[in-house]
């Protein structure tokens, strides 16, 4: 079978890789009908994390159960599923207080699984998923090809955008700024407005993407960064700014934007990979009381509560892809976002 493999920086290749087999009795092999690139997958292909050895990348994905293994009891061969971007057994202390990306027997795609193997990348045409009951979520009936982009974005950004927005305590009236412009920022402004935020500044330079984060709900649009973007916030609140600030860029320039645009005692929620450095200011925080919380969004717990939603067409988190291309084109697809002419890559194996 074939499956996109990085063998350093700015080196995608699509290659023949060994089908996956059932290893244990909880897992099940999924036939990948959608999968695609991730902001975060950049930074082994920018170089920013280095690459020791070539492997397989890609942990997005949505498709068909085509086997299953002898201790899973809650899917059947044909089931369509979501794949959250991590493993998880969903039953163990840190699932069930609700943060299943710390779940206490899961994994990382791509991560090692056991001596002498390893979890598979999502960019393929199969993959075999540990722990199946606990990490895929049963979509019921067959979706349309047309709502496959809005399921394949609750395996990541549309529930790392929800995160932020809860994390940062978006509620109804809330005052939000979004900063960061990809996927994820977008959704985290999709997000605020399920959520009831009265007013959502985006924070965005490129047209396009504005124009899309107005259709998400975004009611202003600030391109100025630094101490332009901060002063230009403030005075759009009543000279202290919005009450929630939502990071999702991951960076230390994103994360000093964000802490110093909230109002004082209000609230940063983050969810962007931190790369490049992002810090803490104890003493701004301390002065401001600005809190923050966030993390890596553990986004399995939320694919229930959005999957509704995205089913009967009240959330179409689907249109942050903006440009879709066979797995053979991985490189390109990778490329693409890199030099962003692309807000996110949908791949069709």
């Amino acid at each position: 079978m074939r499956a996109t493999v990085i063998h350093g920086e700015r080196d995608i290749r699509v290659e023949e890789v060994p089908d996956p087999v059932l290893r244990y009795g909880t897992d099940a092999i999924v036939r990948v009908v959608a999968a695609c690139v991730c902001g975060s997958d950049l930074w082994p292909y920018r170089g920013v994390q280095r690459t020791d050895s070539p492997h397989r990348i890609g942990h997005e994905l949505v498709g068909v159960v085509e086997e299953i293994g002898t201790e899973v009891s809650g899917l059947s061969v044909g089931d369509f599923v979501i794949a959250p971007f991590y493993v998880c057994d969903s039953t163990c202390l840190n699932c069930r207080n609700g943060v299943s990306t710390s779940c206490l027997n899961g994994g990382w795609w791509g991560s090692e699984d056991g001596p002498g193997s390893s979890l598979d990348g999502g960019q393929g045409e199969r993959v075999r998923v540990p722990l199946a009951d606990g990490t895929l979520v049963v979509v019921p009936g067959t979706p349309s090809d047309e709502l496959v982009p809005h399921l394949l974005t609750l395996s990541d950004v549309m529930g790392t955008g929800h995160h932020a927005a809860v994390s940062g305590g978006v509620r109804a009236g809330s005052t939000v700024a979004v900063v960061g412009d990809g996927a994820v920022g977008l959704c985290a402004v999709l997000a605020s407005q399920r959520l009831g935020a009265s007013r959502i500044v985006a924070m965005s330079r490129h047209e396009a993407r504005q124009a899309l984060a107005r259709s998400f709900g975004a009611t202003d649009v600030v391109p100025e960064r630094g101490d332009e973007g901060v002063a230009r916030l403030k005075d759009m609140f009543s000279g202290i700014g919005p009450d929630v600030v939502l990071e999702c860029v991951g960076t230390k320039e994103s994360m000093d934007q964000a802490l110093r645009s909230a109002r004082p005692g209000g609230q940063v929620g983050f969810v962007g990979v931190p790369s490049g450095g992002p810090e803490l200011p104890v003493r701004t925080m301390f002065g401001t009381n600005v809190g923050v919380r966030g993390g890596v969004a553990p986004v399995r717990g939320y694919i229930e509560e959005l999957l509704p939603e995205v089913l009967d067409g009240r959330l179409q988190p689907g249109r942050v892809f903006d440009l879709t291309l066979p797995l053979d084109q991985a490189a390109e697809a990778y490329a693409a976002m890199d030099e962003r002419r692309a807000t996110k890559v949908l791949l069709r194996p």
